[in-house]
């Protein structure tokens, strides 16, 4: 695996660290918050391999080498300590960089997180997984946004509107995702949760039916003094409570700094 990868950056400041999901990017998971961030942080984003502009790994995707591949390309872009943004699979990521990288972490927001895939989330990759194999991108992007929207933002669309939103999201499917989703399946960091001592906010969707918010609830309360958070939203809090989202990374930003 590359030592760094590709990434955006953006803004001054103190640093943060983006660390996206999986089957996603940073443009496509934190851009809705992006520039916002940028008015008042040094906000440094990479994309895993096969997402933006990084090469596709030719193997397993490792969680030690992931998180340690995000920190070399913040410290080589000049960021030196940050607090890490973790969204989805970008969670464990978090976490695993709070642990081998203590000295370069002022503090985590961890958002519709996991520390480990329970049954719900093996079955949901392995249908993931499935879906790719066909190269029916379509009907990927179908599966995709019933799993990953909150019902109440469901049901407030149009038809239009949902058709819309599936044929954007095939556009968009990363050529990395199968190593993406395997990681997915792959992780746990059950053990390095008790081992982060930087201030830590959880935020829960409340809606989500892919990382359920009781995911969330078992991270805040193994890692010591976590906040929890719940916001009413499913797996794309970006889209359905950007708002609310920044907000709530506001103000951990706000007590590390």
């Amino acid at each position: 695996m590359a030592e760094h990868f590709a990434h955006v950056m953006r803004g001054s400041g103190p640093g943060i660290l983006l660390a996206h999901g999986g089957g996603g990017s940073v443009a496509g998971n934190y851009g809705p918050i992006l520039d916002d961030l940028a008015t008042t942080h040094t906000v440094v984003g990479p994309d895993y391999p096969g997402s933006g502009d990084t090469p596709r790994s030719a193997t397993p995707l490792v969680l030690d080498d992931v998180a340690d591949a995000l920190v070399a390309t913040a410290v080589d872009a000049g960021v030196e300590r940050f607090t890490v943004l973790g969204y989805s699979l970008g969670t464990a990521v978090a976490v695993r960089i709070a642990v081998r990288h203590p000295e370069r972490v002022n503090g985590l927001v961890l958002t519709a997180g996991f520390a480990y895939p329970d049954n719900r989330i093996r079955l949901a990759v392995r249908v993931w997984r499935d879906l790719l194999a066909t190269g029916d991108r379509t009907l990927l992007a179908r599966y995709l946004t019933l799993l990953g929207t909150g019902a109440s933002h469901l049901d407030a669309l149009s038809g239009d509107q949902v058709e819309a939103g599936v044929a954007a999201l095939a556009d968009y499917i990363p050529a990395g995702s199968p190593e993406h989703v395997d990681l997915v399946a792959a992780v746990d960091t059950r053990p390095d949760l008790p081992r982060i001592h930087v201030p830590t906010l959880v935020v829960a969707t409340a809606e989500d039916d892919l990382a359920t918010p009781d995911h969330s609830r078992r991270l805040a309360a193994g890692i010591p003094g976590a906040e929890l958070v719940e916001i009413a939203a499913g797996h794309g809090i970006g889209a359905e409570a950007r708002d609310e989202w920044l907000a709530a990374i506001r103000s951990l930003l706000a007590r590390v700094r």
